[in-house]
């Protein structure tokens, strides 16, 4: 479905002539065509699901702000104002994600369902997250919230 999704919005892109949504669904099919490429070497002859489809763009988006970073450092403004067009319309395919208190609650729990009392547990808790709350958790942030609850 999301993949459909992304198809009719690059159409729509191309026929108003907006070059920066038209090249950004690009870079996300020839992604999403390189990670099912990537899937078939291994076995995997089924396409990637939404699951897998947000999981990308979610990286896709942390790669451009890590790049906004290093263009601000560099004073390269219109470059990274650039990278953040990128993310407005890569965000527009991702499910609605996870506010920060969502996610202190969500990391709360999974330390106790895993039972995690110290940083070695981190692992299982990250694990744990990863699993229930896959393409709508920015695990960055989650990461940095266990650390916090685990000390």
């Amino acid at each position: 479905m999301l993949r459909a999704r992304i198809v009719d919005q690059l159409k729509k892109a191309m026929k108003a002539k907006d070059e920066i949504r038209v090249s950004t669904i690009r870079l996300i099919n020839a992604a999403l065509k390189d990670r099912e490429i990537q899937a078939r070497s291994v076995g995997n002859r089924s396409d990637l699901g939404d699951e897998d489809i947000s999981e990308l763009l979610l990286s896709m988006v942390k790669q451009r702000r890590d790049s906004i970073d290093a263009y601000e450092a560099g004073n390269r403004f219109d470059l990274a104002q650039r990278e953040a067009a990128e993310i407005a319309v890569i965000e527009e395919f991702l499910p609605e994600q996870m506010e920060e208190e969502q996610i202190v609650a969500a990391a709360r729990e999974a330390i106790q369902q895993v039972e995690a009392h110290s940083i070695k547990d981190m692992g299982k808790v990250m694990g744990k997250l990863k699993e229930s709350f896959k393409g709508r958790m920015d695990f960055s942030k989650a990461s940095k919230i266990v650390k916090k609850l685990l000390h």
